[in-house]
């Protein structure tokens, strides 16, 4: 199906040019948007907040505002940075217009939420991207409580970088919080060349384009869409071909598209119960500690962890497309920072600060710089009955080598020693089983692989079964030399991507498919539109 798609495409290698990231306040639309309802002690984001069931989205320029006298250029939803936060109920249907504003196409996908194949957003796959002056329609029925995000999936390494995504919560009306906080991570890059030489390149060629399939990727230094020539027939790298992303481009940080001091404090006061939504929008690993409390990691990637412990003074850690709920108690009055726990430059800027109602108090950061610890969800929270375990019968296996290489354009990033579009789907028919190993053989790159449409079961790692809560997921990180199984029941028809969520690594061909065998698509793709699913 997918040589049908995609017979004209050509994958690019490593971007090394800029990034973009979370929110200022948005600015609301008129027509069928409705401002969020209640005070900010039930529900808090630092972007507009829209709730269904009609909602517009209209990409267009802007232009925003880091912090410390940094201004960027930005491709935005609604004219911020990120986009308007989406919030609907449990069981709620929705339908979302997106109206193209800007000078290249655009398209939507809903990162994490299993919709209906044909509103997956993915351009060349589901839908043609939608043109500039274009609209586009999703529409489907939201009943999965949790944490997710939407981001354009066309171009996506670009145009996630320069800001085109926003968060979409499914509230659960059983679940109460007296606050609620929605923080975004990412990261930018700042140098005015880079970014000018970005925005050249996603607007190039889109006039009188008569590509096919995803079209070319003229003008950027990102490699070829080769098979993985230097691979070893394994998809092993050959001896000393060790490869490392330079990503110190990157060197400014921000929570909801704000960095240092310029972050909206997170107002509590003593006694309420918080909840944090951390959603990793950016293309580094980011390990985020809550100073001063004990937390709870009460939902991975929107799924909730069965009966999880407090924890303090450890770390989460982040990955690209990751997301993580936590819970805490505000029983610790004063003005306590949630911060990255890193050292590379930027940092410092991924940081937010509690602040209780009242306090005078200075903020506290007396354990910062010191070595903390990850909350290991392997065995976090406390086991119950799983959907799949390691030994039962599967009705399809599939192993996943994950590795980098060189071919005779630059950098490719592989999947069993090829580039998508010459990658193997993994073929399913509904109601099958469906158990993948994942092998990441490059000895350099972590690689956070992201299935669309589905969530997964972490089984094992390195060869250890998981033995707390279920863990179930959208997006995993695998580092260099790690294995994991992971496992889930083929039960939304479709063909959906499966990629490296450092977009970076999807463009440079670290992408394949989950094909159902017994689904028939209506769509075609256009012969005429650029359509670049990565």
């Amino acid at each position: 199906m997918k040589r049908v798609f995609f017979a004209a495409m050509t994958v690019s290698a490593l971007l090394l040019i800029t990034a973009c990231s979370a929110a200022t306040k948005s600015n609301s639309r008129s027509g069928d948007n409705t401002a969020a309802a209640g005070s900010e002690s039930a529900v808090s984001s630092s972007a507009g907040i829209l709730r269904g069931p009609n909602i517009t989205l209209v990409a267009e320029k802007g232009t925003q505002k880091l912090g410390n006298g940094t201004t960027v250029p930005v491709w935005t939803f609604n004219g911020s940075v990120l986009g308007p936060e989406i919030r609907v109920s449990k069981g709620q249907k929705i339908r979302v217009t997106l109206k193209n504003n800007l000078s290249a196409p655009v398209s939507i996908h809903w990162h994490g939420y299993p919709v209906p194949n044909k509103v997956d957003g993915a351009p060349g796959v589901t839908q043609n991207a939608v043109a500039p002056g274009k609209s586009y329609t999703y529409e489907f029925v939201a009943d999965k409580p949790g944490t997710y995000w939407y981001h354009s999936h066309q171009d996506s390494v670009n145009q996630v970088d320069r800001g085109l995504y926003g968060a979409f919560i499914v509230e659960d009306p059983a679940e109460k919080y007296d606050r609620d906080y929605t923080l975004m991570l990412d990261e930018w890059v700042t140098d005015k060349n880079q970014i000018t030489n970005q925005i050249k390149t996603m607007t190039s060629g889109v006039q009188n384009n008569t590509n096919s399939g995803m079209g070319s990727m003229s003008g950027m230094d990102m490699g070829g869409s080769g098979s993985g020539s230097s691979m070893n027939m394994d998809g092993t790298n050959p001896p000393g071909n060790m490869m490392k992303d330079n990503m110190s481009m990157y060197d400014l940080f921000t929570i909801n598209g704000k960095s240092g001091s310029s972050v909206k404090s997170l107002t509590v006061k003593k006694g309420d119960k918080v909840r944090l939504r951390f959603i990793n929008s950016g293309y580094l690993v980011h390990n985020i500690h809550i100073h001063g409390h004990s937390i709870k990691v009460i939902a991975a990637d929107g799924q909730p962890v069965n009966n999880p412990q407090a924890v303090k003074n450890r770390v989460i850690s982040i990955a690209p497309g990751e997301r993580y709920d936590v819970s805490f108690t505000a029983d610790n009055p004063g003005k306590w920072y949630i911060e990255d726990h890193g050292t590379v430059k930027g940092t410092d800027g991924m940081r937010a600060l509690i602040d209780y109602e009242g306090s005078t108090a200075a903020a506290d950061r007396s354990d910062a710089g010191t070595a903390l610890p990850a909350i290991d969800l392997a065995d976090y929270g406390t086991q119950t009955k799983p959907e799949f375990t390691l030994n039962q019968k599967y009705d399809v296996s599939y192993t996943m080598n994950l590795n980098a290489g060189m071919d005779q354009n630059g950098m490719i990033y592989t999947i069993n020693g090829k580039t998508f579009p010459n990658t193997d789907p993994i073929q399913v028919k509904t109601g099958d089983r469906v158990k993948i190993k994942i092998v990441n053989r490059d000895r350099a790159n972590n690689h956070p692989m992201h299935l669309h449409g589905h969530f997964f079961q972490v089984l094992s790692r390195n060869g250890k079964p998981f033995t707390g809560s279920p863990i179930y997921k959208d997006t995993l990180n695998v580092k260099p030399g790690e294995t994991y199984e992971i496992a889930f029941l083929a039960n939304n028809p479709g063909i959906w991507l499966f990629h490296c969520h450092d977009l970076h690594h999807a463009n440079a061909g670290m992408v394949t498919e989950v094909e159902y065998t017994d689904y028939h698509s209506n769509y075609v793709p256009s012969r005429t539109e650029m359509n670049k699913p990565e």
